[in-house]
């Protein structure tokens, strides 16, 4: 619905669902079906919602009896004429008065056929599925067959109908991403709030965000913490806490307090705008089967309009009884059969299905010949930080010797690392809580390479790698190369203190996503530019027979290069800038696209919006069954047509099994495509 009110803001609940106007409008245009909804003025109480949206669905309904409503006064009209000419036979149902009843009862459901015919030959496409159905009914009343060229325009009509209902649905999953980014947002200019269209926005602008409320723009959270919904970026409903100076993205929904964002990107270039407008340009990539029932519609219809010529014309030279009326029903029977309605509708809407299916799953697909190259992979690629880690660094391990306060030291610590700002040190703070003001330091240096040091009571602390205690002659007891994760050591008045262990903590559904992957008989190799000794432990506990650590960008590349010089298919997973690379050189790049960087989500062709691991097989899936159900869809048309089309040559079909032949293979080619919509991954 449209917004009239300029002071009027969208507001949500706290599972992102928007509680007031929707782009219902701009969804369902573009989905085939016409407007549904109407114009109307939009409010933020309750109330008043829960009648919008009553009537929004009153109108959706109302419309959708207004598609059928032209086939429903065809198929009236058409079933009273039988009624009439077979039982009924009442003596002024004959002649003239027939003739007119069957072509008004063809009239609604024919004269959009035929429009269509003449617009498509003015574009130059002659031979369109809509020609041949015109010249096959109006011939079949040319030669006296009313309620049969009826009956196949009506069939024609209903098949038509269904067909923009099942792209409604296939689109739905998708553009519920249009409702993602609100259109205004409030602004402080000189303190005071103020309303404005989001795209005119600059950067270094401040939002106030109250509860409830969708960020407009990505930003810099100004205000000291807000939790946020982040479902439309990650698919996580539960809130996220950010902090003062965190980036925060276009999308999420602030819950509790009212905050404040620095604006750092512009309107077109946000997080969520690209998301966007991969998904909108998906169609545009056609995958080579697609392409190719094109190509062969374009050849194939001229061929068919051309035989059913030979079939009316032909036998007047090798047949004594020749009946013209007879051989050309035969023809138009023939050119029923061979409309590639079934094809060319469902085909497409195969590949579009499997795009809505994986929208709805949290992929991404930017093209239908994605889905066709993931459905060949034969490996998987991954990075491990950020892909099958969380890419977020956390304190594991405490050890410290017993003479020493576990609580004194670590407060000390994280007072010292407080001077820091590298990701160990955010590990720390967020494991030890508030800074204890009462410590008093001195004389703070940082040793590059090596770590912090400082005087706390006037005792010397240090806080580093080992390197820092060799530095210093700190004597220790244990081998640090015998530990996997990354140590934090700690010494206090020149004595060893003991150590902090922190490494990146591997995400949940990792091992599923491996033992999915090996299910579907994907080989699965790690590629990190992170020390050896943590990317084997981490590919160990996983079961990922290759892995490689301490690699640089164009190392990672070499690698690929590597296995596809066996000639195997590759599809690298990635999130940082570091793999765009890489994603660029496989055959299929999969981006992490929650949080991942822009280079890698441009450069990618798959993009998991929400950073689960666990969706790079079920993408492989959906791609496998999409190509499934595309070739049943193939395999049913070409047997069935090629069947009925002998039987319709040699006068065994008539004008009804065309009409299934058509119509009905259309249907059920179509109902098969959006099944894939219905499916578990």
């Amino acid at each position: 619905m449209i917004n009239t009110n300029k002071n009027h803001k969208h507001i949500y609940d706290a599972q992102g669902k928007q509680l007031c106007c929707t782009q219902e409008d701009k969804i369902y245009s573009q989905a085939g079906a016409g407007q549904i909804i109407g114009d109307a003025c939009c409010s933020t109480d309750e109330k008043a919602n829960q009648n919008d949206k009553k009537q929004s669905e009153a109108v959706g309904k109302s419309n959708i009896i207004r598609m059928f409503l032209p086939s429903i006064i065809s198929l009236v009209l058409l079933l009273i004429a039988i009624y009439f000419d077979n039982v009924l036979k009442p003596e002024w149902f004959t002649d003239w008065i027939m003739i007119i009843w069957y072509t008004v009862a063809y009239i609604p459901v024919g004269l959009p056929v035929i429009k269509e015919a003449f617009e498509s030959i003015g574009k130059g496409d002659v031979f369109s599925e809509f020609l041949l159905m015109s010249i096959a009914t109006i011939g079949a009343f040319a030669i006296g067959e009313y309620p049969e060229g009826v009956a196949v325009m009506l069939f024609y009509a209903v098949g038509e109908v269904f067909q923009t209902l099942a792209v409604k649905r296939a689109k739905a999953n998708i553009k519920t991403l249009l409702d993602q980014r609100p259109d205004e947002v409030t602004i402080l200019e000189n303190n005071q709030p103020k309303t404005v269209k989001a795209e005119t926005v600059n950067i270094g602008n401040i939002i106030q965000l109250k509860p409830g409320e969708k960020l407009g723009l990505d930003g810099e959270l100004l205000s000291e913490t807000a939790a946020f919904n982040t479902a439309a970026l990650t698919g996580e409903s539960k809130p996220d806490t950010k902090i003062k100076g965190e980036t925060v993205l276009a999308g999420m929904i602030n819950l509790n307090t009212i905050a404040q964002v620095k604006v750092t990107t512009a309107y077109t270039d946000s997080k969520l705008s690209k998301i966007l407008e991969l998904v909108q340009n998906a169609t545009a990539q056609k995958a080579p089967t697609e392409l190719f029932i094109r190509k062969f519609a374009k050849i194939y219809t001229p061929i068919v309009v051309f035989l059913a010529v030979l079939i009316t014309v032909v036998p007047y030279f090798f047949v004594d009884d020749y009946l013209f009326s007879q051989w050309l029903y035969r023809a138009l029977v023939f050119l029923v059969i061979s409309c590639p309605c079934a094809l060319v509708i469902s085909i497409p809407l195969g590949y579009f299905g499997g795009i809505g299916a994986a929208s709805k799953n949290g992929i991404l697909f930017k093209g239908s010949n994605f889905l066709d190259a993931i459905a060949n992979i034969q490996n998987v690629v991954m990075d491990k930080t950020g892909t099958m880690t969380e890419g977020v660094f956390k304190v594991q391990e405490v050890i410290l010797k017993s003479e020493f306060s576990k609580d004194e030291i670590l407060k000390m610590v994280n007072a010292l690392e407080s001077q820091s700002t590298h990701p160990v040190a955010t590990a720390i703070h967020q494991y030890v809580g508030e800074i204890d003001s009462s410590i008093k330091l001195e004389n703070t240096e940082e040793i590059a390479g090596h770590g912090l040091k400082a005087n706390v009571n006037g005792k010397e602390l240090l806080v580093g790698n080992f390197k820092l205690m060799d530095k210093f002659n700190i004597s220790y007891d244990l081998d640090p190369t015998t530990i996997v994760y990354t140590l934090i050591a700690i010494a206090y008045d020149g004595k060893f203190a003991g150590y902090i262990t922190i490494a990146d903590s591997i995400k949940e559904d990792a091992q599923l996503t491996i033992d999915k992957l090996k299910a579907l008989g994907v080989k699965t190799t790690m590629l990190s530019g992170d020390k050896s000794t943590v990317v084997k432990f981490v590919a160990d506990k996983l079961g990922i027979n290759n892995a490689f650590g301490d690699l640089l960008p164009e190392d990672k590349v070499n690698k690929v290069k590597e296995i596809k010089a066996k000639n195997e298919t590759v599809a690298f997973v990635g999130d940082g800038v570091n793999d765009a690379p890489v994603v660029a050189l496989s055959d299929v790049g999969i981006a992490m696209g929650g949080l991942g960087s822009d280079a890698t989500i441009e450069t990618a062709d798959v993009v998991i919006q929400d950073d689960k691991p666990s969706k790079i097989p079920m993408a492989i899936n959906i791609g496998k069954q999409t190509k499934k159900i595309v070739w049943q869809n193939i395999t049913l048309a070409f047997v069935v047509k090629g069947i009925i089309l002998v039987l319709g040559a040699g006068g065994l079909a008539t004008m009804w099994e065309a009409v299934f032949a058509d119509v009905g293979v259309a249907l059920l080619a179509i109902l098969n495509a959006v099944r894939i919509q219905r499916m578990k991954f």
